[in-house]
């Protein structure tokens, strides 16, 4: 391979350091530990790499030993985006679930046990929390992911969240500046673009990232999404006017800034990977997210050639590289010094089953008879949005198996859905389990194919509540983390 960039020269170093890549495999791979020591700072771990705690834990000790200042990212908000328990399912609720409870002390609790988590596993830099206001009901991406539609509570939560996660030494990253929530296209696909004016946008979006610099964030996050009311030609990762215009100048935020996942293609397939990556530190980024797809060395050496290219053609200042490289090491040093934070925090192993049993809501119609027998559970399968990922099970069926043996479950799609469920269950009392009905007519029609014929069917919603609460007893556990599920089981049981 023939790259740009050779040696440990100080632009080589720069270079890699603001990369933050991901890796194959649930080892450090050789590669990635030679480049440590050649200037890499960073890296992300995602659901690929993690088997277990106890494995994440030799793995980031693996990467110590190269380089003992390292930032290891995840992408681990709890709910249904979860890296640590992605074979299981979150043992935190997500967003959503914390904001119905609207308890600032239960949110800041909630991400102190996750921070003492990750920071027993040897990770320091999470990207979370969602500080997005989920404007539009429909969105495909944000959803269960933000605490709420209204600025204030989300504002108020974000700030717990900050406060508990950072208090265990493990940095957070709030996103997704300037804000994600009232968007149509999922950025993973495409670029999404908010029209709304630049009122709206102060007093709506931004709030929750004010709220979240006053706390002390350590870090923000761009979101790959054009907003014409602060530039109507570059989205906000690549956007000069919004990073360091509005975000540095005009908010007065000095931390870190990372960009969203780079491969996406509202970046990649508009502007290029290499391309796009120039653009984002020029704008005012200091670190790169890379490597949910593109994993390997050559997509880190390209990005690095790109860099130093740009620094030689005099496309991007050598001083702003510099400058990113700076806020990337300062950051790692930080979380260096913090790391006795995490020992001397007092684990708090079921907070997040408080939380969960919290924030149900049980609508009942009449005197709903509560299930007592073995049951049948139809589980509606929507596509799911790549942030959440394939890997991570959802869904009430294992605890209500583990509460009423014997209990069966089948999953459906499609306009037979609600058919192919009631024929499946053969007689059994039906538990119908969804996520964002509202969203899906094929879902409503099935629900509506299980009700007309079985009036006595609970509904279990498990994404982002919209349709009105119907079935003879309704639950609904604002996300589809695992001790959401338990806590729904639970309250079927219960009746």
């Amino acid at each position: 391979m023939t790259t740009l960039a050779t040696g440990t020269d100080t632009l080589t170093r720069d270079a890699l350091a603001v990369l933050q890549p991901g890796f194959d495999g649930t080892t450090a791979p050789d590669w990635v530990r030679r480049r440590l020591g050649e200037g890499l700072a960073s890296v992300a771990l995602f659901g690929r790499n993690v088997v277990s705690e106890d494995q994440v834990t030799a793995l980031t000790a693996q990467l110590r030993a190269e380089r003992d200042d390292l930032l290891v990212a995840i992408d681990e908000e709890s709910g249904d985006v979860t890296r640590l328990d992605v074979r299981t399912g979150s043992s935190f609720p997500g967003n959503h679930a914390l904001g119905a409870v609207d308890d600032p002390g239960l949110t800041r609790a909630v991400s102190r046990e996750l921070g003492r988590r990750l920071a027993a596993c040897g990770v320091n830099f999470d990207w979370a929390p969602s500080a997005d206001v989920n404007a539009n009901p429909d969105n495909p991406v944000i959803g269960v992911r933000s605490f709420g539609a209204s600025s204030d509570l989300v504002a108020r939560h974000t700030a717990a969240w900050v406060e508990g996660l950072q208090s265990t030494g493990v940095a957070a990253c709030t996103k997704h500046f300037p804000g994600h929530g009232d968007t149509a296209v999922d950025s993973h696909h495409a670029l999404p673009r908010i029209d709304v004016d630049a009122k709206t946008l102060y007093e709506r979006e931004l709030p929750p990232f004010r709220a979240a610099i006053a706390a002390g964030t350590r870090a923000v996050m761009s979101a790959h999404i054009l907003v014409p009311a602060l530039d109507p030609d570059r989205p906000g990762t690549l956007s000069h006017r919004v990073l360091t215009g509005l975000l540095r100048e005009e908010l007065g935020y000095q931390g870190l800034i990372v960009t969203d996942g780079m491969e996406m293609r509202a970046i990649s397939g508009t502007y290029g990977l290499e391309h796009g990556v120039v653009l984002a530190i020029a704008a005012g980024a200091d670190a790169i997210c890379v490597g949910g797809g593109l994993c390997d060395e050559g997509t880190v050496l390209r990005l690095r050639d790109a860099l130093v290219a740009a620094v030689r053609s005099g496309e991007l200042p050598e001083e702003r590289l510099a400058d990113a490289a700076a806020r990337v090491r300062e950051l790692a040093r930080w979380t260096a010094r913090a790391r006795d934070r995490a020992a001397a925090t007092a684990p708090d192993p079921e907070i997040g089953l408080v939380a969960a049993r919290r924030a149900l809501t049980v609508t009942r119609a009449g005197a709903a008879a509560p299930v007592t027998a073995p049951a049948y559970v139809a589980q509606f399968e929507p596509a799911r949005n790549i942030a959440v990922g394939d890997q991570t099970p959802w869904g009430v069926a294992a605890e209500l198996r583990r509460l009423l043996p014997g209990t069966a479950a089948g999953s459906f799609t499609g306009d037979a859905a609600g058919a192919d469920a009631l024929a499946a269950a053969d007689g059994r009392r039906i538990v119908a389990v969804v996520r964002d009905e509202h969203r899906h007519p094929w879902m409503r029609a099935a629900l509506d194919a299980l009700l007309a014929a079985r009036p006595d069917t609970v509904v279990v919603e498990m994404g982002l509540p919209g349709a009105a609460p119907r079935g003879a007893l309704h639950i609904t556990t604002y996300g589809a983390a695992r001790v959401c599920a338990v806590a729904a089981a639970e309250a079927v049981v219960a009746g």
